[in-house]
């Protein structure tokens, strides 16, 4: 089943993230904001992977002592999705 989702960050530069699925592989990921280079990179590196994959991948990364960055905002963005298909 095809799904979107849209997230709004927390503690970051971007302002929102959009992942489209279809059974749990993300299709695409646009991150809206940040470091063009960096979030662009790193939406194309998480296509054809799973929701968990990118959760386990991502979380925990750091930006600057923020205690989170865009990649781990991104894994998040991950578990509110699965979240809200389980509901």
């Amino acid at each position: 089943m095809e799904r979107m989702f849209e997230y709004q960050p927390k503690g970051v530069c971007s302002s929102k993230i959009i992942i489209n699925t279809m059974d749990d592989i993300i299709q695409s990921i646009e991150i809206i904001g940040g470091c063009p280079g960096n979030t662009g990179g790193v939406s194309k590196l998480c296509v054809g992977r799973t929701l968990d994959e990118v959760i386990e991948i991502l979380s925990g990364i750091d930006c600057r002592g923020r205690g989170t960055s865009c990649p781990d905002q991104l894994a998040k963005a991950c578990m509110k999705m699965k979240e809200m298909v389980l509901v």
